[in-house]
């Protein structure tokens, strides 16, 4: 980036490159293994009739249930045959530029460690299971695959115009926390739901939050809650009508005029949306997660 564009001032561990790459992935341990292997039982008994096809089929076409958080190499070697893409070991949260240099690139950054039994059920920063088993299967999806890449490529122009909250928001909403109608039915394919077994039934089945079809304008206004369960979610007819969206739509003139700030509170509905379920925000308007409330 040039040096007039702001970029997040993260320290960089002294043994990676200005890429952030590591010099290989961890050799983890059996219980390593066995935290991935519970991990994924787990999800296994929730996803099938909840995920979208293309996750579950990802998951089959680079063999992740064999057992042990799965090769970088050989699943790279698999996905190179099928979309051209790669799984790179990163080893925290990366800056936004590189982030968005590697997926310009068909490289999906994935970090290098796994959660301990104490933080087997939220952890905050992402690890290798969120990223692997929640992002990667569908990377073998080729219109999902290009959607990631053109993503990356529109960081940067997010970073000319400083608007990264309003692009992270357009991530957050479809990469992490999307939904997506098939056979006229609501399935998930956000990644922040697919590694989580609250939010995978919450996302789909609870009374609370609110379901709304992707506006891509409206998204990009939209605040977003990070260390809970969404008080809205946005669904997409399908990974060509979103790649459309977002590919044909003039980024340089919605910068242009886009605010500084976002203008929609997370659990708003408002008068051009197509709402699929209007919630009823119990959940949030008892407090959420930090007051014990049930998720309803």
């Amino acid at each position: 980036m040039s040096p007039e564009v702001f970029t997040a001032p993260l320290q960089r561990p002294a043994h990676v490159g200005l890429d952030w790459l590591e010099p290989a992935q961890t050799r983890y341990t059996s219980e390593d293994d066995a935290i991935w292997n519970d991990l994924f039982a787990r999800q296994m008994e929730i996803l099938p009739g909840r995920a979208c096809s293309a996750m579950l089929h990802g998951l089959e076409k680079l063999d992740l249930g064999k057992g042990g958080v799965p090769d970088f190499g050989k699943m790279s070697e698999e996905l190179d045959r099928l979309t051209g893409w790669s799984v790179v070991p990163v080893p925290m949260l990366i800056p936004d530029h590189v982030f968005f240099w590697h997926l310009a690139n068909r490289r999906f950054p994935a970090g290098n460690f796994i959660r301990t039994r104490e933080t087997f059920d939220y952890i905050q920063e992402p690890d290798v299971f969120h990223d692997v088993f929640g992002h990667v299967p569908l990377l073998t999806d080729p219109t999902f695959a290009d959607y990631m890449q053109e993503y990356g490529r529109a960081g940067w122009k997010a970073m000319r115009y400083n608007r990264l909250k309003a692009l992270g928001a357009l991530y957050w909403y479809t990469v992490e926390f999307g939904l997506i109608m098939e056979h006229d039915e609501l399935r998930i394919f956000g990644a922040g739901i697919l590694s989580g077994p609250t939010e995978a039934i919450f996302a789909l089945e609870a009374e609370s939050p609110n379901r709304i079809m992707l506006n891509v304008d409206r998204v990009m206004r939209t605040d977003y809650v990070i260390d809970d369960l969404q008080p809205t979610y946005f669904v997409i007819e399908s990974f060509d009508d979103l790649y459309r969206k977002t590919v044909e739509r003039d980024f340089d003139r919605l910068y242009r005029d886009l605010g500084p700030s976002f203008t929609y509170a997370n659990s708003a509905v408002i008068d051009v949306d197509n709402v699929v379920h209007k919630g009823s925000q119990e959940y949030f308007l008892r407090g959420g997660r930090g007051s014990k409330a049930r998720p309803i």
